[in-house]
């Protein structure tokens, strides 16, 4: 280390040698206020019980919230379509209105984006993309109204026949009220951000008893994080949302199916190359709907009748296939049982695409889960007819082909690829089901990022300058050590210089001079605080004045073993661009670190990681196979004589 060595200053009593020991104590910092070592990251902490506590509270208002807005599905799909009062399950299938069935949607889509603008624009979409946005924007802050509207505004749209599922404005409305107790506490952004997760997850849990996914659904979409502070309260969050869901709502898989063998290696790839092509088809699906909605953007009409414009569409469709309307829970079991004809596969595929894509494109109010998993399906049906006709010997079943379209279908649309296999899993209950489906959704899911740039969950924020990450990697900064990084000249001022000796020593510095602030030490070369070159260069401050008089001391520290991370915070901390490195043994100062010494080594990892270079050279690893087995050759034809010889002996 150097410090300013002037005559001036060593008159002062500033120490003669140009070079600082690093023994120094620290019996000068008793008077120092704040941390001097950065904080431990152990990854937890105790808000993590504070917030788990609140989040499984959460959990069960939001199991009984899901099973209200069934209930109100159930109600305005018996009185639209049956003409009673009842919460009894309905299905929009068999209804008895004859045409006026095709006035039912349109009717709901007016209520819809009435509620929508005198209301909450907030309850327009499918749910997961409003979330999506309000965490990457919006400090994780969903409007309290949401809470109680987008469930209403959900159940009236499907319940008046809209073509959607009921998991998307369920975990949008688990989102929001996870949102809404994060601003009623006392809590951090990003605090928020997991409580808004883990009520979403809850809502889709509460739905499908399908914790597992939920989790994967909240890691893929929502936390853009991968940490132990956010998994316990999503974890556990989930778990008591399927503790609510067998309460209320069944103890079998949702979409039970019956059992099926195991597939050899010639159904495995049939169901992959299956799953190319259905990853094909979910973009031009996912893309169709941001087509509608560029249609109607372009239009002089008001968002507000969209939805009604749109659900002629779907009325007129659903007079001539009233299984396109509603949840359609129901036809997803009916695909996966094996025992539905050509015509249902189409109409389930093509018929209840085009009602779908036009609805929600329209931005009313309703999930996208249900309906891709039921064009997925009808189209996974669809193809293993076609391959069983033109080739009956294939091993492949029909009830797979539909589980491994849906699947697909899912996994291409949204690239939440964990969460669409585990999620057919866990709902049908089939675990043989996983090997087919994992290769059609990791197909699906590759060939969806050469087709289109974002995702049906993306694309509209990302029009909005909103960009989502697509990647989970590690922060290089936390794979590298500050003892790593630390450099090997440290410039100091003593406590006894003048401003007039910092001054001169600072211009005939060059590295000083880049410097926006240093470490001040005393006479016995102990750690006093630090300096700013701001407030040494300002002209309020008079010659002759002590450094020792300017100090600041509210020291930020690290230890050489603390990850570069730590370093960043500590400088962010203390708002400075320089701070000491201490041994947390000795205590003692052995350097200092800077900005420019952190964006050198990040710069130098980026660049590490991506350089092409090979570890193994073949024909080199080969001569020296072949050198070294002469060689042993050699060493055992001297023992063979050796032997030989004493034997003839």
């Amino acid at each position: 280390m150097s410090d300013l060595h002037s005559d001036t200053g060593a008159q002062a009593g500033q120490p003669k040698s140009q070079s600082i020991p690093v023994a120094t104590s620290f019996e000068g910092l008793k008077d120092v206020q704040g941390k001097l070592l950065a904080a431990p990251r152990s990854g937890l902490s105790k808000r993590v019980i504070y917030l788990t506590l609140q989040a499984i509270f959460n959990a069960v208002l939001i199991g009984f919230m899901a099973k209200v807005m069934i209930w109100l599905i159930n109600f305005f799909t018996n009185l639209c379509f049956y003409g009673r009062i009842s919460i009894a399950p309905a299905s929009p299938t068999n209804t008895v209105m004859g045409w006026l069935t095709v006035l039912m949607p349109i009717a709901g889509g007016l209520l819809v984006g009435l509620m929508a603008r005198y209301g909450s624009p907030g309850i327009r979409g499918h749910g997961i993309p409003e979330a999506m946005e309000r965490i990457l924007t919006g400090r994780s802050k969903v409007p309290p109204i949401i809470t109680f509207l987008k469930p209403v505004s959900a159940a009236i749209s499907i319940g008046s026949g809209g073509p959607f599922g009921a998991e998307g404005p369920i975990i949008s409305t688990g989102g929001a009220l996870g949102s809404l107790a994060g601003q009623i506490m006392r809590i951090t952004d990003n605090e928020r951000k997991i409580m808004l997760a883990a009520g979403a997850a809850a809502g889709m849990t509460a739905i499908f008893g399908s914790p597992l996914s939920s989790v994967l659904l909240a890691v893929e979409l929502l936390l853009f994080e991968f940490s132990p502070r956010s998994l316990i309260p999503v974890t556990l969050s989930c778990a008591t949302a399927d503790v609510m869901h067998f309460i209320l709502f069944e103890k079998t898989p949702i979409f039970a199916m019956p059992a099926i063998p195991e597939s050899n290696g010639l159904a495995l790839t049939v169901y992959l190359l299956m799953g190319l092509v259905v990853g094909v088809i979910s973009a031009f699906v996912s893309k169709s709907v941001y087509w509608v909605e560029d249609w109607f953007g372009k239009t002089q009409i008001h968002w507000m009748w969209w939805p009604a414009i749109g659900a002629v569409v779907v009325g007129v469709v659903g007079y001539f296939a009233p299984v396109t309307m509603g949840v359609g829970y129901d036809n997803i079991r009916l695909l996966l049982s094996g025992h539905v004809g050509i015509s249902m596969m189409l109409t389930l595929f093509l018929l209840k695409y085009i009602s779908w894509f036009i609805s929600l494109g329209t931005g009313t109010s309703g999930g996208t889960l249900a309906p891709l998993f039921t064009i997925g399906g009808g189209l996974g049906a669809l193809l293993g007819f076609l391959l069983l006709h033109l080739f009956p010997s294939l091993p492949v079943i029909m009830p797979v082909c539909a589980l491994v379209g849906m699947a697909a279908m899912f996994a291409g649309a949204t690239r939440a690829l964990l969460t669409s296999i585990v999620f057919v899993v866990e709902t049908t209950g089939q675990l043989h089901g996983l090997l087919p489906v994992l290769g059609a959704c990791t197909a699906a899911y590759t060939i969806s990022f050469f087709l289109m740039k974002g995702t049906i969950l993306t694309e509209k924020i990302e029009r909005r300058g909103i960009h989502s990450p697509d990647t989970y990697e590690p922060d290089i900064l936390q794979q590298i050590l500050v003892k790593d990084v630390i450099g090997e000249a440290v410039n100091v001022l003593s406590a006894y210089n003048t401003v007039r000796d910092a001054k001169e020593w600072i211009k005939s510095n060059e590295f000083a001079s880049r410097m926006s602030c240093f470490v001040v030490v005393d006479p016995q070369e102990r750690l006093v605080g630090i300096v700013r070159r701001k407030d040494i260069f300002s002209h309020h401050q008079a010659e002759d004045t002590l450094i020792a008089d300017m100090v600041q001391k509210q020291i930020c520290a690290v230890s050489p073993y603390d990850q570069l991370s730590a370093a960043v915070d500590a400088m962010d901390e203390c708002q400075t661009d320089v701070i000491p490195v201490v041994d947390p043994i000795t205590k003692e100062v052995i350097g200092l670190i800077t900005y420019q010494n952190i964006v050198a080594a990040y710069h130098k990892r980026k660049e590490e990681e991506s350089l092409f270079k090979r570890s193994i050279w073949l024909k080199r690893k080969g001569i020296q196979i072949v050198l070294k087995g002469r060689e042993l050759l050699g060493w055992e034809r001297e023992r063979m004589k050796k032997t030989s010889s004493r034997t003839n002996a």
